[in-house]
């Protein structure tokens, strides 16, 4: 199973895709970490090299028979159908999964008082986030908002969702 994770950064995205994938003893794949990888390598640019990454990394995955857990936040359409086609290159099954935060002003606190555990990534401000392109899915089969919910109730929610979808 591919379980594809996109939402805007501060909904809480990475905290239920990490405890999703350990629930399930999935392969995680984090775009940002990926992406600071690059990074690194001096690569400053970073266009869609990351997702391309994670897509050929998820494929591997799926072909081993292992679940993959793809954490990013899927702004567009093309990246979201470009896991979906992962997916069905390797004949495995795929979940799509939208975290959002309905509260501007909780959202927007998540986001002031978030911290990383990546070295050295910069994380997004409000404003970048306000900013950023985010079309709207017209494919996600489970949307859960985190909204004046802990990771805890969220996770609860999230997980009934899948049992309903048969996942």
């Amino acid at each position: 199973m591919l379980y594809i994770f996109g939402g805007l950064p501060g909904t809480g995205k990475s905290s239920l895709s990490f405890i999703l994938a350990n629930q399930k003893r999935a392969v995680y794949l984090r775009i940002d970490t990926i992406e600071q990888a690059i990074r690194k390598a001096d690569m400053d640019d970073i266009g869609p090299e990351g997702y391309g990454v994670a897509y050929g990394i998820a494929l591997d995955n799926l072909r081993l028979g292992l679940d993959v857990v793809a954490d990013s936040v899927n702004p567009l359409a093309i990246t979201r159908a470009a896991w979906r086609e992962t997916a069905v290159l390797a004949d495995h099954p795929f979940v799509e999964i939208e975290i959002i935060c309905s509260n501007a002003e909780e959202h927007q606190a998540r986001v002031e008082s978030r911290t990383t555990d990546i070295a050295g990534l910069k994380l997004p401000t409000w404003k970048d986030v306000l900013c950023r392109t985010y079309e709207p899915w017209q494919t996600a089969s489970i949307v859960v908002d985190t909204a004046g919910r802990s990771i805890e109730q969220s996770m609860t929610e999230m997980l009934e969702a899948l049992c309903l979808k048969g996942h």
